[in-house]
């Protein structure tokens, strides 16, 4: 094959499918069962490779098949959207194919690294701080929550857990379910985290926790993470960590603040006051490939202690690959990774591109949005705003006229769209209702689009009304 000529094609395709996100008039899913997709593509591997057009084919047809998620009707996950300058950072990073562990193979990338945790630290008020790019938020949680049980218990770096030192962790109880994979990993135990009841908005109550705290003391057990959710996955809640802190700091406890969904709001002179109080936490989830748009993955551990990672690894007697030769500490050096993706790269093209001034107002318009969808909401006599909206999520559910399970009717209403490729839209569970929950991640939407899902799913829900 051509590799040339493939690389010409691919460019084709590729502004193509960039240009159809900005069309209305295209679905975001050619929908198709596990079955009949495997009748369109072939996805076993032959003993001979494929022809240059079968490839080309190949190409066109993962496009076409895949979900848009680029597409402003797109608004399932927690993030959304196409981000050029961080498309063209990803791309360059993949072709320079190189990985994080040591200046002397990365060594542009090294620094773009270590800019990247400085400016992020320089909105968490962590002024002696540090961090590492990983894969994922909830990597970033469990980096965390070992950070914190080195801490309380420095021999368990070399000795290992003892159960009879009786560990308990804090989270709000719609926290994100990866602190229970944290303590199962670290061999803490997941029963051992405490999930502290919240108040009516879903927010963490810092008089809750301290009981919380009070009653595993007095049964000999040592409380020593907390961890502040800055919005919850289905509502968006943030916790009052200011609160919260003035709990952490009379017990000595770590605190945590697990921003992968929300944490980018800090970027906003308008709404970081949710998270007031960031600068007392000891360390900082915050996923850019969130609300920052940023490729997945792109998600970063932000540390208040400048040495807090390195203590955590044990035995560096490599000298095979950090040699010490460089005006700079490798950065594998803090990572429980060895071979490190590119990450910080993409989030650096896109700063550079939109500026600090530029992100505050893409960060702005996300919560200007999820206002407009409230209000909508608020305004249509068939739709019901199920909790109080808080940022970036509405959770809402449309109400029939005639007798019917108000669960299956939303659901029913959210396959329709999702199945023809009009609007992918979340659902999920506020005690016993399944709400629709729309989320605001995608930084290039605006009313239009928003007026344009609402008329889908009207339409939809007065289509199966009527049936």
């Amino acid at each position: 094959m051509n590799d040339l000529t493939i690389l010409a094609s691919s460019f084709d395709k590729i502004k193509a499918y960039i240009q159809a996100n900005d069309d209305p008039s295209k679905t975001l899913l050619d929908f198709k069962t596990p079955a009949e997709l495997s009748e369109v593509i072939d996805f076993k591997i032959a003993k001979k490779g494929v022809s240059e057009n079968e490839f080309l084919d190949l190409l066109d047809k993962y496009l076409e098949y895949s979900v848009k998620t680029g597409n402003k009707q797109f608004l399932n996950q927690l993030y959304a959207g196409f981000n050029f300058p961080a498309f063209i950072g990803e791309v360059f990073s993949v072709l320079a194919n190189t990985s994080m562990y040591t200046y002397e193979v990365a060594p542009v990338a090294t620094c773009i690294e270590m800019e990247m945790i400085r400016l992020m630290n320089s909105y968490t008020g962590y002024t002696n701080g540090d961090g590492i790019f990983l894969s994922g938020g909830s990597n970033a949680n469990l980096v965390a929550m070992f950070s914190a049980r080195n801490r309380i218990l420095p021999d368990s770096r070399v000795e290992g857990y003892n159960r009879n030192e009786k560990l308990r962790a804090f989270v709000n109880e719609n926290a994100h379910y990866s602190f229970g994979t944290a303590a199962n990993l670290l061999g803490i135990g997941t029963k051992n985290v405490i999930k502290v009841k919240a108040d009516a908005d879903g927010r963490m109550q810092a008089e809750a926790l301290e009981k919380a705290i009070q009653h595993a003391i007095s049964k000999g057990e040592k409380p020593f993470f907390v961890a502040a959710t800055c919005a919850t996955t289905m509502m968006g809640t943030y916790d009052p960590i200011d609160a919260i802190a003035d709990v952490t700091d009379k017990y000595g406890i770590w605190l945590h603040a697990d921003g992968a969904f929300g944490g980018s709001l800090i970027l906003s002179d308008k709404h970081r006051h949710l998270m007031q109080g960031l600068e007392r936490s000891d360390s900082f989830t915050w996923d850019p490939h969130k609300l920052m748009n940023i490729p997945l993955i792109c998600s970063a551990l932000l540390v208040k202690k400048a040495d807090t990672l390195q203590q955590n690894i044990t035995d560096i007697n490599t000298d095979y690959i950090y040699h010490n030769i460089d005006e700079i500490e490798d950065l594998g050096k803090k990572s429980i990774q060895c071979g490190r993706r590119v990450d910080a790269v993409k989030l650096w093209f896109a700063w550079k591109y939109f500026g600090v001034d530029g992100y505050r107002d893409r960060i702005d318009n996300l919560m200007d949005m999820a206002g407009y969808v409230e209000e909508i909401v608020n305004s249509h006599p068939k739709l019901r705003l199920n909790s109080k909206r808080q940022s970036f999520a509405v959770c809402f559910q449309y109400i029939p006229k005639k007798r019917t399970n108000v669960n299956d009717f939303n659901l029913a209403v959210r396959e329709a769209l999702r199945k023809t490729g009009k609007s992918n839209v979340n659902f999920g569970y506020n005690g016993s209702d399944l709400v629709i929950r729309f989320v605001a991640a995608n930084a290039d939407l605006n009313k239009a689009d928003i007026d344009r899902f609402f008329n889908y799913f009207i339409a939809e829900a007065q289509k199966l009304e009527n049936e």
